[in-house]
């Protein structure tokens, strides 16, 4: 009998033995090297109570080397800040709040009404914490039928939203404008909390406005939303059926280009036509974002990026935020997390690692992939690239590196054009439909 059980576990052995040497060697691993375990059928040849054993050892072992691949993302994670590029809560505390911020407390609303009912509603503190978000970009939205009304004034009051929870909750939130500003707040343990503007209606198609959120601390502006301007065509504008109307940028939406330039804000052409993204490529003299885009090859949604376009990007040393929207990923209402990592996967293999980032598109859709559907949930598509084998470097320029390159160069970009005057021109009334003057007087 005792001999009888030494040759079932030296079968054993033979067995597992490529998995034992991988385990014991696990701590000496480079970081991307592929964390998972290779398991193969158990030989029929044992008897079922020893195949069971080894079964379950097998399996602890599995374990284990998940929990070894989580350990590795958020000791990552905590080198690098995680850098997402849209977030709506501004606008979602608005619908669900009316902006009141002692109505709620954003710490945990993962069980408070009418938030934990609300299909758009994925972010708080807690949640936060636990997604290992180093920094976002919090996005002062205001949608289209404020155009040639008062989306000025609704987008800087979304501003001050911002700035109002920053304060209530400095504990967890500190203001950043640069680059270096991320990286200090990072280091101090907050989340370091950034301003765009989605939708470049809400300039209300003055350089003035313009240049007075870049002064409140505005970082990017997406030049369209589901809308034109009298001066860029959006991405709906790409449907069958559709006719442009500038064919891209007007000669004033150039010079929104180039005053964005000049101030040092980022030009986000997520939301644009393809002509306006050419057009834009063309301009600008800084690299520029997608702040919550996918790839058109793998999802052919017209808020997705065309190939050719890509690689304009790269040249132009921008980036490329892929959003978790389902209908941009799967091109249907249903997604998982694989289909995020095959867009990310894309990109990085037409034009590098260089020009990726994530740009979820939280609180702001009612559709997010298995998963990954809340911002707690970061840590997973990590995971899953280190599964694939990408290593340290990319893993870092995906999370946050990239995003901190881009900027510094559209700040370099600035000292360059500091002895630039700011543009004073006007948008040519001309420019102007009849519809688009009627809530305008005639002040000069």
């Amino acid at each position: 009998m005792a001999q009888s059980s030494v040759i079932v576990w030296m079968i054993v052995l033979a067995f597992i033995s490529a998995e034992v040497s991988a385990f014991a060697k696990l701590i000496d691993r480079p970081l991307g090297e592929k964390v998972g375990i290779t398991l193969n059928k158990i030989p029929e040849s044992l008897h079922d109570s020893e195949a069971k054993t080894v079964a379950n050892e097998v399996s602890e072992t599995q374990v284990i080397s998940v929990n070894d691949e989580l350990a590795i993302v958020s000791q990552l994670l905590d080198r690098v800040p995680l850098i997402d590029g849209h977030n709506d809560l501004p606008h979602l505390i608005r619908l669900l709040a009316e902006s009141r911020l002692a109505n709620f407390n954003l710490t945990d609303l993962s069980d408070k009404t009418p938030w934990s009912s609300d299909p758009t509603s994925h972010t708080d503190i807690v949640r936060l914490r636990k997604g290992k978000v180093g920094a976002q970009f919090w996005v002062a939205y205001t949608n289209c039928k404020t155009q040639h009304n008062d989306s000025p004034q609704k987008a800087l009051e979304q501003i001050d939203l911002i700035y109002r929870f920053i304060d209530l909750y400095s504990d967890t939130f500190q203001l950043a404008t640069t680059a270096q500003e991320i990286e200090d707040v990072f280091g101090t343990g907050k989340i370091a909390s950034l301003i765009g503007v989605e939708g470049g209606h809400a300039m209300g198609n003055s350089l003035s406005i313009l240049r007075i959120f870049y002064r409140l601390g505005v970082r990017y502006m997406t030049l369209t939303h589901s809308c034109p301007t009298p001066w860029a065509d959006n991405s709906q504008l790409d449907n069958p059926g559709q006719e442009p109307i500038h064919d891209g940028l007007s000669g004033f939406g150039e010079v929104v280009v180039q005053e964005m330039n000049r101030l040092g804000m980022m030009v986000d052409i997520s939301h644009v036509s393809v002509a306006t993204m050419e057009d834009v490529l063309n301009v600008s003299k800084a690299p520029v974002i997608f702040s919550h885009s996918g790839a058109f090859s793998v999802c052919n949604h017209t808020r997705n990026v065309p190939d050719h376009i890509l690689r304009r990007l790269a040249n132009n040393g921008g980036i490329i935020m892929v959003a978790f929207y389902n209908e941009f990923l799967s091109c249907g209402k249903s997604a998982n997390i694989k289909d995020v990592i095959r867009h990310i996967e894309h990109i990085r293999n037409l034009i590098g690692a260089d020009h990726i980032g994530l740009g979820g598109d939280f609180n702001g859709v009612d559709r997010v992939p298995t998963d990954l559907d809340d911002v707690s949930k970061y840590p997973n598509i990590f995971v899953e690239l280190l599964r694939l084998g990408w290593s340290e470097t990319d893993l870092e320029k995906l999370a946050g590196t990239n995003m901190l390159r881009v900027m510094r160069r559209v700040e370099e970009v600035k000292q360059e054009l500091a002895f630039s005057e700011p543009i004073e021109e006007w948008i040519p009334i001309e420019d102007l439909r009849p519809e688009h003057k009627l809530c305008l007087t005639d002040y000069v």
